[in-house]
């Protein structure tokens, strides 16, 4: 029989809002932070694109079984797109494949287009993107020259405000749903003006329930790490923020004692359906409940 190797690290548990920077991969931000606060276990919460920057929530220890409610969460962006100029992964990073004459637009033009992107849209995701074909990320055929057939995607535009005009550039703020391509959006919004358009610069600064947060970059994290493990741990917020939208239940010691167990517990004037959060009777986090039909909560994701 062979063993299994022991996970190296500590067990720390917490989240960090992390300003990634541009430059560098969501997973090489997630590595570094990893090795810093030498933990067991991370994961982050969606990628950001490399030449992106802004909030990547990095999950750690027992933060990792939840990172699936941030990753479907509404998120919130910056974008600079410049007109006139397309590009073959449409940022700034790719190739220039078209160039054309910006009209003169006024802001008022371009906010009527604006509004039109507002709202359930339908978007046909980038072949710079890492959807899967057949096994392959999309990127990966893309680098190769290849292109294949991609299925329009329905994504939600919860605002879409104007920040900036200049004659070649406009910022706009964007909170979309999950699943939105913000290269995509500048796209059709640059064919919609009848000029095209690429991300020049594109930031995010919300993700769910953190919106306009303090963030700390890597070099934050770099310098606390000279001081020792208690001053990087100051820097995690609680696990259980990432649930804030869900109502919440308090047990009993005998009661979260069988929800430990896995089994499902009756409780006076709980919610009649949905998710909601678990503390025990020391008011600890203990992870997410289901309401089943029979009106009992269930364990749906323990934390330990």
């Amino acid at each position: 029989m062979v063993k299994k190797k022991k996970a190296k690290g500590r067990n720390v548990h917490g989240i960090l809002l992390l300003d990634k920077p541009v430059g560098i991969t969501s997973n090489l931000a997630l590595q570094r932070i990893k090795y810093l606060y030498q933990a067991r276990k991370a994961g982050h919460t969606g990628s950001l694109d490399k030449q992106a920057s802004g909030l990547l929530p990095i999950c750690l220890g027992e933060a990792t079984k939840l990172s699936g409610y941030l990753l479907d969460s509404d998120k919130h962006y910056l974008a600079t797109c410049k007109l006139g100029v397309q590009t073959t992964t449409g940022d700034a990073d790719g190739k220039k494949i078209s160039e054309t004459t910006v009209p003169v637009l006024t802001r008022a033009d371009i906010e009527s287009v604006l509004s039109e992107f507002t709202g359930e849209i339908s978007q046909v995701p980038p072949m710079y993107s890492a959807l899967k074909h057949r096994g392959k990320r999309l990127y990966q055929l893309a680098y190769q020259g290849i292109e294949v057939e991609r299925q329009p995607r329905d994504v939600r535009i919860l605002t879409l405000d104007l920040l900036r005009v200049s004659h070649d550039e406009i910022q706009i703020d964007v909170s979309c749903s999950k699943g939105t391509y913000i290269r995509t959006l500048a796209e059709d919004i640059g064919n919609r003006l009848g000029c095209g358009a690429h991300v020049k610069q594109l930031r995010r600064i919300g993700v769910g329930p953190f919106v306009n947060p303090h963030m700390y970059s890597i070099g934050d994290i770099e310098q606390l790490s000279e001081q020792g493990m208690p001053a990087l741990d100051q820097c995690l917020i609680a696990m259980d923020i990432i649930l804030d939208d869900l109502p919440e239940i308090r047990l009993t010691e005998n009661l979260a004692y069988y929800m430990r167990q896995g089994q499902p517990v009756m409780i006076p004037h709980a919610p009649t359906e949905g998710l909601v959060r678990i503390y025990d009777e020391q008011q600890l986090f203990m992870g997410v409940g289901e309401v089943l039909d029979d009106g009992r909560i269930g364990p749906r994701r323990l934390i330990r």
